[in-house]
């Protein structure tokens, strides 16, 4: 078993980090360097940093608040929010990013997934998709815009329709479970896991130690993303990691 990733997530709107339930609801949490800093002391194997206000508001992702972030880090960074062109890509990896985060504008122009695998190469390309479940057809939906619009694409067709295109990541986002700390949506990774063969991190619902072992021990996940247990010190990464280990679960 290759060792599992605990990644906290920095979401990102107006130069300070914020955290909502569902994606709604957004409260102030802090100054993203210093949280950042935080995470690097706590032994985090990553940080995602996504800025979630850029696509609606049809600018571009803040690079001085990448560059700044990325001095104060030394694991891998993933950077997302308004990206829309393979120079964009160019600007956040020159900023500090390890890999950048496409979701809209991958649904918008799936090509860009393919032109910046073939720029930079598959590793630096993590499609995000935000998905919900639709009880009336009982499948999964892809959502676009921070979460805001629905679209009628179903998540693991475009999941493989994505990888197909060249990605070399999945971050997916449960929205039905994120921020209410109910746990991670299990099936729908074991889903994901059967149908694609490259890195998934799961999203949405960590709550207590034992959401991390379950979605890693049901689910063939890589990481698990998490971020109102860590901002407001319910969770430390370590105390995750200890515990994981104690379930037998391989981490660094």
């Amino acid at each position: 078993m290759l060792a599992k990733r605990i990644i906290p997530c920095l979401d990102v709107a107006d130069g300070r980090v914020k955290k909502g339930i569902n994606f709604v609801n957004l409260t102030d949490v802090g100054d993203p360097v210093e949280i950042a800093a935080e995470y690097q002391k706590q032994g985090a194997d990553e940080l995602i940093f996504l800025d979630i206000s850029a696509t609606n508001e049809k600018r571009k992702t803040m690079i001085d608040v990448v560059e700044q972030v990325s001095k104060q880090v030394f694991m891998p960074l993933t950077i997302g929010g308004g990206v829309t062109s393979v120079e964009d890509i160019q600007k956040l990896l020159k900023a500090g990013a390890d890999k950048v985060a496409i979701n809209s504008a991958a649904v918008n122009d799936p090509d860009l997934i393919t032109e910046g695998a073939k720029k930079f190469g598959n590793q630096c390309i993590v499609v995000a998709i935000d998905v919900k479940f639709d009880p009336e057809s009982k499948q999964y939906f892809v959502y676009t815009h921070g979460g805001q619009q629905k679209t009628d694409i179903e998540a693991i067709s475009w999941a493989k329709e994505v990888v197909a295109k060249g990605a070399g990541e999945l971050l997916v986002t449960g929205m039905d479970q994120d921020g209410t700390k109910d746990g991670f949506n299990i099936s729908l990774y074991q889903q994901l896991g059967e149908a694609v063969n490259v890195p998934i991190i799961a999203s949405g619902g960590a709550g207590k130690l034992a959401d991390f072992s379950d979605v890693f021990l049901q689910a063939n996940v890589d990481g698990a993303l998490a971020a109102s247990v860590f901002h407001y010190g319910e969770l430390t990464i370590d105390d995750v990691k200890s515990y994981l280990k104690q379930k037998g679960v391989v981490v660094r």
